[in-house]
């Protein structure tokens, strides 16, 4: 901060002497002293009054018989200006360019040097330069209007920085369309000397013209890049290490917010206009920044627009703080990500499909950026478990063809967080469908010891269901609709097996108390002929379950047998013939 102050202090010693060396330099000593800020200018007032309309109407108006001292401070451009003001009053020559043009005539107006009080005038000559080769040029028309942020509002009612913007966004949109140098995109480099409510100005201007999106979008990429260079131009971080430490609410951070939000005002409304990894520099940065959620909000919409573009390293750079050692707030992508299956659900249902069954191409291509990004993001411990499952459960069941992707991911995070036990890791395979992974993915779980047992049985029953069906290629892809109607189908065929044991076991049961009934009746009976044989009591329980005969009328129901009364003779068949 020193240096500049004394070189500013020595240009204006040297502008005092060189001041000096052709005031005094006159046969007439001076009679009056000008002030303009720290520096005093001793002239003559009769070589003023000549000129400035405004300093003889001081020396006019004042009271005192013999005024030595006026006060000039709020000349625009300060000493340097006036020096030159006072030279043109002397005669002297002096260097009007496109740097001291606008100041030089924003003083002639307060000084009244105008073509009403003296021909040839001050306000004359600088105009003239104005239109002749200040406003010649792009180049030449934005170092006026850079040099007119200090001349408000005085510029601005002398329509300096109106005849600027327009000429500017007039070559700009020239150049866009027929570019005269190399590279094609020079002159968005030209406007990044603006400051922001220029630039706005000039990019207002060349909508107006009917410039093309993708031509503002240049603009805009370009300024953003150079105007906050350390936070979206350096996607390593690097730059913004040293940056890090300092306090939310400095003077740096405030005015970097300031600008963020500015030029996210100015991006135009074409969604498409922007390539998504800007756009995601941009959120990063306003997440950084602690924008205003209007501010973010916009930027996530504009990316959730086109998420079917982005790729992994697009929502790694929302993710993680500029040094990449810890994560931000998620839920951004969350929003994103939701933002991007709404619109395609309303897609669907305009067209009249099923959503959950199918789902668009777009759709598959961003559900595998998710789960490739979980995979990412599951390395790092301070990730939760309802964080993980959020942004997994946002993509819809119907938008993974196979869960290989999400079971890699699901195995890293299971790997990085050793400590969950039995019902949280159950919890994080929730998200994934076991009957929808390949047939090398169902190796590896069926021997992965992170998985939990009902993952694992999961895809051996898979396997051995492949089996059992004949399947000639243990490799194809499932089709997870059949294989889980056909798992619910054997599930119920289990049951009703389990059912028919049970009531034969309780047939068993009722045949061997009828059987001790009868044995303990015939025991009193002792006349029995020896050449018949005893019967064994195989043969015995086979005759009286073929009495028995519980499947009568081919039902399986043996609810309606009465305990009491059992009707044990077999029934007669008759065979009627037909002849």
């Amino acid at each position: 901060m020193a240096s500049p102050l004394k070189s500013a202090a020595t240009r204006l010693s040297l502008a005092m002497e060189r001041t000096g060396q052709w005031v005094f330099s006159q046969e007439i000593p001076t009679d009056v002293i000008v002030e303009v800020g720290e520096a005093s200018f001793s002239l003559h007032k009769f070589m003023l009054v000549a000129k400035s309309n405004y300093i003889r109407k001081l020396i006019l108006d004042c009271k005192e018989a013999d005024l030595t001292r006026i006060n000039l401070s709020g000349i625009p451009g300060g000493p340097e200006i006036f020096e030159r003001a006072a030279k043109f009053c002397y005669g002297v020559n002096f260097e009007i360019t496109v740097h001291n043009v606008a100041a030089l005539r924003c003083a002639a107006e307060f000084l009244q040097m105008t073509e009403k009080y003296c021909d040839n005038n001050l306000a004359g000559r600088t105009e003239d330069f104005l239109s002749q080769v200040a406003l010649s040029s792009l180049s030449g028309a934005l170092v006026v209007l850079k040099s007119c942020e200090d001349l408000l509002p005085l510029a601005e009612d002398l329509k300096i920085v109106q005849r600027c913007v327009e000429l500017a966004s007039a070559k700009a949109c020239v150049e866009a369309n027929f570019p005269s140098r190399s590279p094609p995109n020079w002159w968005t480099e030209e406007l990044t000397i603006l400051d922001v409510a220029f630039f706005a100005k000039i990019i207002a201007t060349m909508r107006s013209r009917g410039a093309k999106p993708l031509t503002i979008a240049s603009a805009i990429i370009t300024y953003a890049e150079r105007s906050l260079r350390d936070l979206v131009r350096d996607h390593s971080g690097n730059g913004t290490k040293s940056m890090v430490p300092e306090a939310e609410d400095s003077d740096v951070r405030i005015r970097q917010r300031d600008l963020l939000e500015s030029i996210v005002t100015l991006l135009p409304p074409e969604k498409a206009a922007f390539p998504i990894n800007f756009l995601c520099c941009l959120l990063r940065t306003a997440i950084f920044l602690r924008a205003a959620t209007g501010c973010k909000n916009e930027l996530e919409k504009r990316v959730s627009a086109i998420l079917e573009h982005v790729t992994v390293d697009d929502l790694l750079v929302l993710s993680f703080t500029f040094d990449g050692e810890r994560l931000f707030d998620l839920e951004s992508v969350r929003r994103i990500i939701s933002g991007f299956v709404e619109k395609e659900k309303s897609v669907a249902v305009f067209n009249g499909g099923d959503f959950r069954e199918v789902c668009s191409t777009a759709m598959q291509r961003v559900a595998k950026t998710v789960d490739a990004y979980l995979g990412e993001i599951a390395t790092h411990v301070e990730l939760s478990i309802s964080k993980f499952n959020g942004i997994a459960n946002l993509v819809p069941k119907g938008a993974r063809k196979v869960d290989d992707d999400l079971y890699r991911a699901i195995d890293i995070y299971l790997k990085a967080h050793p400590q969950l036990d039995e019902i949280e890791r159950e919890k994080v395979c929730s998200v994934m469908d076991p009957l929808k992974l390949s047939y090398e993915a169902r190796v590896h779980a069926s021997q992965n010891k992170r998985l939990p047992v009902q993952i694992v049985l999961h895809a051996l029953y898979y396997d051995q269901l492949k089996i059992r069906s004949g399947a000639e290629d243990p490799k194809s892809t499932p089709n997870a609709i059949a294989t889980r109607n056909q798992l619910q189908a054997d599930v119920t065929l289990v049951k009703e097996n389990e059912a028919l044991r049970t009531e034969l076991l309780q047939m068993k049961m009722f045949i061997a108390d009828m059987q001790n009934n009868k044995g303990s009746q015939g025991s009193s009976v002792k006349g029995s002929s020896a050449s018949v044989r005893k019967p064994t009591f195989f043969s015995s329980m086979s005759k009286k379950l073929g009495k028995l005969n519980p499947f009568k009328h081919g039902s399986k129901d043996t609810s309606n047998l009465d305990d009491g009364v059992v009707d044990i003779t077999k029934p007669r068949r008759r065979r009627f013939s037909i002849s």
